[in-house]
């Protein structure tokens, strides 16, 4: 029974945070433990449970006056989560040099080859996923777990600002695919500085899309 109750609500935080992290529930938006409830044909505990998970991670406020509300991300939040990116993962291109090997290898480019799709069928939804998956694979293959952890850490945020972008302007998926075949080749090539570069350039065009909205 305890593991029963354990995986409903797991279920119910991984369900409501899709809903939210692709933004079918706006910033903004009240959300109610009894309609959720009817929605995941569950009971109201597994959703209360869920909501302060969420609340934890960020994602939701908890008021006795206001209930729950799913929050926006403030500018300082988002700039932070950028500075962050851009420290961990221009260290992670420098230190890769020499260090890739033909399995890494093989799964950034089969990475790149799923963004080269979406650049023509317009999956702003799978480009978002495989965006956040090039980003990671490269803190995998350096194998620093400190690194990768904070990377996962942040993952779903990164995430959700990554989807805004995307979904505002499909033109991105074409650039951001770009940016990152040219971060591969300087690293598959040798030069961890250009590759680092690329990198900063990259993320910053992100951060500056999202403040700037």
């Amino acid at each position: 029974m305890n593991e029963q109750r354990a995986l409903l609500k797991d279920k119910a935080y991984q369900e409501l945070k899709q809903l939210i992290l692709n933004w079918t529930f706006m910033p903004g938006t009240f959300l109610s433990e009894r309609q959720l409830a009817a929605r995941f044909g569950m009971s109201k505990t597994p959703i209360r449970s869920a909501l302060e998970r969420l609340a934890n991670e960020g994602f939701v406020t908890i008021s006795p006056q206001q209930g729950v509300v799913v929050r926006e991300f403030s500018l300082d939040e988002i700039v932070d989560l950028f500075d962050i990116r851009i420290a961990l993962e221009t260290f992670v291109a420098k230190k890769l040099v020499g260090r890739l090997d033909e399995m890494y290898i093989a799964k950034i480019e089969e990475n790149l080859s799923g963004q080269l799709e979406t650049t023509t069928n317009g999956d702003y939804q799978r480009a978002t996923v495989l965006d956040a998956d090039f980003h990671i694979l490269l803190c995998e293959a350096l194998g620093n777990r400190e690194i990768l952890r904070t990377m996962l850490h942040l993952r779903d945020k990164l995430y959700r600002v990554v989807y805004r972008v995307l979904r505002h302007n499909r033109q991105r998926i074409m650039s951001s695919y770009e940016e990152h075949r040219g971060i591969a080749d300087a690293l598959f090539s040798g030069d961890g500085e250009a590759a680092a570069r690329l990198i900063q350039e990259h993320l910053e065009w992100g951060k500056q899309a999202l403040v700037t909205r």
